[in-house]
């Protein structure tokens, strides 16, 4: 694999996903001590940037199966999931269970978030990434459209790592157990409401 496009893929990969890092930190905060929620946060990323790598690489072949118009109305997403985990903090806090309670977007009957729940962001999140990745891919030829996908998907991995890895810092994960059911639903309502606005849906 040529160190070139390597370099190229890290770097493009870096720059559409900085944001990703401070979400998934988020979500493994909201998943600390809940067996099983590594795995379902890990599994729910993979799952939503295999999807953006699929629409992407399908794109570069010409297949469109999601319309550019579409894009900005993923928007939907994180900003449904942020007000349902808005909700939930609420009522844990008027039923005095405070941070007792698990109230990330989609939490599990166990505990923690969903992989889905984690997919549906991760995908709407990367959405407009999909317009970068196209053109690269698309010029990339088999070989390098390859390349950058075992790259990606490998950087998924050590973005996980990362998320996690913040998370679990004793300064960061006593602020994240204080305030992160109050941060996930703003930090989700925040990114739904940006998505719209800049993708310009229903008119805004």
């Amino acid at each position: 694999m040529d160190l070139g496009i390597i370099g190229q893929a890290a770097g493009l990969f870096a720059v559409t996903n900085i944001d990703d890092i401070l979400i998934l930190a988020l979500f493994f905060a909201r998943g600390a001590g809940h067996p099983g929620s590594t795995r379902r946060i890990v599994l729910g990323q993979y799952l939503g940037f295999t999807a953006i790598l699929a629409v992407a690489v399908a794109a570069a072949f010409g297949a469109t199966f999601l319309p550019e118009s579409a894009v900005p109305y993923l928007g939907l997403l994180p900003l449904a999931l942020g007000l349902k985990a808005a909700r939930q903090a609420w009522k844990s806090h008027r039923n005095g269970a405070g941070d007792q309670e698990d109230t990330g977007a989609g939490a599990e009957p166990g505990g923690g978030p969903g992989a889905l729940e984690v997919a549906a962001v991760t995908f709407a999140n990367g959405g407009d990434n999909i317009g970068v990745y196209v053109p690269v891919f698309a010029t990339a030829g088999i070989g390098g459209m390859t390349a950058y996908a075992v790259v990606f998907l490998t950087l998924v991995a050590v973005w996980c790592f990362a998320g996690r890895f913040f998370a679990t810092r004793p300064v960061v994960a006593r602020a994240l157990a204080r305030w992160g059911h109050v941060l996930l639903p703003l930090v989700l309502i925040g990114i739904g409401l940006l998505i719209l606005v800049e993708g310009g849906a229903f008119g805004l």
